[in-house]
């Protein structure tokens, strides 16, 4: 076995709760704390009202959607994760804008609740992501949009597991997920200059916008 393989084997597996619980269990934060850009240049145009982000982690994306004035449900499936993100909402001045609910994206139920936008950042649940966004489209409500954002399959990724790769997407495999109501408004991957441990590289952001009617 190769030293390659076995560091996969020994990581957490972030395919699952347990993982990412491990990966918040430190003190240290995990990412930057700013909003992801394309939900920067997607939502700044929008009118403000309720949204859930979905696979939320420390909670960057919530805090700045609050600090724009919607109110916003940071849900995702690890406890560990959604307390970081709270005491981050807190610290932020921005607590009273945002609720927490702890789900599993692969088996997620809007159970009725609707917002005025549902977004997801860098969710990659194994082969099922167009599953997960067709259980989202229930989540919008009438006139709302839903930003789908994710890895683009790319070379640049080499040092992932091929697990990893496989469940990366392009933002066209998505549309089968969309119902009729839905109007596209947005379905590309996107070039970003990224920087990853000192090294600076360009990634695509598979990014799907959609409004529905």
């Amino acid at each position: 076995m190769s030293q390659h393989q076995h560091d996969h084997d020994d990581a957490p597996d972030y395919f699952e709760q347990a993982g990412w619980d491990e990966r918040y269990s430190g003190s240290e934060k995990i990412w930057s704390g700013k909003p992801n850009p394309q939900l920067v240049a997607e939502v700044s145009g929008l009118t403000p009202g309720t949204a859930m982000d979905l696979g939320c982690g420390e909670g960057g994306d919530v805090i700045w959607l609050a600090q724009q004035g919607w109110t916003v449900t940071g849900a995702d499936f690890s406890p560990e994760g959604l307390a970081r993100a709270s005491r981050h909402a807190t610290e932020a001045g921005v607590g009273d804008r945002t609720d927490w609910w702890q789900v599993d994206a692969r088996i997620f139920d809007a159970g009725g609740r609707q917002f005025d936008l549902v977004t997801t950042h860098f969710l990659h649940p194994g082969g099922a992501m167009v599953d997960v966004v067709g259980r989202l489209t229930a989540a919008v409500a009438p006139g709302g949009h839903l930003l789908v954002v994710g890895h683009a399959p790319s070379e640049v990724f080499e040092q992932l597991s091929r697990k990893q790769h496989d469940a990366m997407w392009h933002a066209a495999d998505l549309l089968p997920a969309l119902t009729d109501d839905f109007e596209v408004l947005v379905v590309e991957d996107r070039p970003r200059v990224a920087e990853r441990d000192g090294t600076t590289m360009e990634i695509e952001d598979a990014t799907l916008l959609a409004r529905r009617r």
